[in-house]
């Protein structure tokens, strides 16, 4: 029988030594905050709420409390035991090795494709502003930047994120800010809608609904990154905490409001929510100049951030696996207290990805992208096991160390696991879905395997 790993040993204890303490904790805060921003809040909302209508906002409203949970689960786990590794050496922690191996691969393959696809969208951005520059140029540009600061020390990837969710908040809050004075009738030359655009609340019952909540679920992905940066922080423990204890206002702001303003503002079926997207289609209602140059620079940079913190977050997932003696040894030579070679690895998958896309979108890309679809899920399952069987046991061991506490223990995180598994259950009725949930269980069992198989082999040999 494996020996189980207490709360006294845990299987990141040495992989957090090595690595420098380079955020402080303005960069924690703000890549907490800028987090929830991404490109999927401005354009994949769209979609949303063409499907759902303004029950959209319901759709984020669950989906939102479920990601809170989730965030509770993982900030308890994270401010008792901060580790690069974050939510893959907590289920490494309470369930066994396997588990830690097949969360925390299944998330690097995420965030490595995720680094080309932000390339990209970034990439068509920019060649819209110098069409003579080809898209694979810009790509490679942003891989070089970006690389090249996350090969640097730390502090360059907490700077970079530091200016990105700053412009990110400026832009959200005067959004948010334009849209509650027109709303209130005291905007210059715009009417006040009052409630004619919400009259029609489920144009497409509840198979709109679920739809719009299936997309809500997966726009919220980014919010992990600031449990693997916490490692690397000053104050992990107290940055932990403060990011967690934030994300509950910080979700309804962002996220739920600025649905209620777009879907208030702007009629539910305007093609332009889709064409353009809710924040631009929005703007332009408002009478905003050059409203939809505006936001293609926000959505810009809130790729180029995305693509800079996966780039981060996949070669910390990498270094701490592999210090606990889960993959290649290569990955976790340190220079200067950062995982270079994780660094660089990860920014090579990146633009391989990029040229599959080129290469063979219809087939390999394609594939690509449906094994990865559902993988924010298989991590979010992990999660709450994990939380379910650490709590206890921590509990019992080491009280002192929770410091974060997640709420109505057991009760919620039950619940939670609950809508996951409901979640599960939605993707398998839809045909949209259904292809996505299978390859993303096709590569997890895969994953799970190799990984208890290794995990049988380290025992014998021990």
């Amino acid at each position: 029988m494996p020996s189980r790993t207490t709360t006294d040993t845990p299987p990141q204890q040495q992989e957090g030594a090595a690595l420098s303490h380079g955020l402080k904790q303005r960069h924690l805060s703000m890549i907490a905050l800028g987090g929830v921003i991404g490109a999927g809040l401005f354009v994949g909302s769209g979609a949303g709420i063409a499907a759902a209508g303004p029950s959209i906002v319901i759709a984020y409203t669950i989906s939102g409390l479920l990601v809170m949970l989730v965030m509770r689960m993982l900030g308890e786990m994270s401010a008792a035991y901060p580790s690069s590794g974050s939510f893959s050496a907590h289920a490494e922690r309470a369930i066994g090795p396997w588990a830690g191996f097949t969360a925390g691969w299944s998330f690097w393959v995420l965030l490595c494709t995720a680094v080309g696809l932000e390339g990209m969208g970034a990439a068509s951005i920019a060649q819209g502003w110098v069409p003579g520059v080809p898209q694979w140029m810009w790509v490679a540009l942003f891989m070089v930047v970006f690389c090249g600061a996350n090969l640097a020390a730390v502090k360059n990837f907490g700077e970079f994120e530091f200016w990105f969710a700053l412009l990110k908040v400026v832009a959200i809050s005067l959004f948010l800010i334009l849209g509650v004075l027109a709303i209130a009738g005291l905007l210059p030359d715009v009417e006040a809608p009052g409630t004619s655009h919400l009259t029609d609340f489920m144009p497409h019952g509840s198979e709109g609904l679920l739809v719009g909540l299936l997309a809500s679920v997966f726009a919220y992905g980014g919010l992990e990154t600031v449990t693997i940066a916490a490692a690397e922080s000053q104050d992990p423990v107290r940055g932990v905490a403060s990011a967690v204890r934030t994300a509950m206002w910080r979700i309804a702001v962002f996220y739920i409001g600025s649905m209620a303003v777009a879907v208030t503002l702007v009629p539910w079926d305007s093609k332009e929510v889709v064409e353009k997207g809710p924040y631009v289609a929005t703007l332009d209602h408002l009478g905003i100049p050059h409203a939809g140059q505006l936001m293609n620079v926000v959505i810009f940079v809130a790729l180029l951030s995305a693509m800079n913190a996966n780039i981060y977050g996949s070669s910390r997932i990498a270094f701490s696996l592999v210090q606990r003696g889960q993959g290649p040894k290569a990955l976790a030579k340190l220079s200067g207290g950062v995982p270079r070679i994780a660094v660089l690895t990860s920014c090579v998958i990146g633009f391989v990805c990029v040229l599959l896309n080129y290469w063979r979108p219809d087939d390999i890309f394609k594939w690509l992208l449906n094994m990865i679809g559902a993988v924010i899920l298989v991590v979010w399952t992990f999660i709450a096991v994990s939380q379910l069987l650490l709590r206890r046991r921590m509990e019992r061991e080491a009280p002192e160390k929770l410091v974060v506490r997640m709420w109505a223990f057991p009760w919620l995180t039950w619940i939670a696991l609950a809508g996951m598994a409901a979640i599960f259950v939605l993707m398998a009725r839809d045909p949209a879905n259904r292809v996505q949930l299978y390859s993303t269980g096709a590569m997890t069992l895969v994953l799970a395997a190799v990984g208890y198989a290794w995990q049988k082999a380290r025992t014998s040999r021990g």
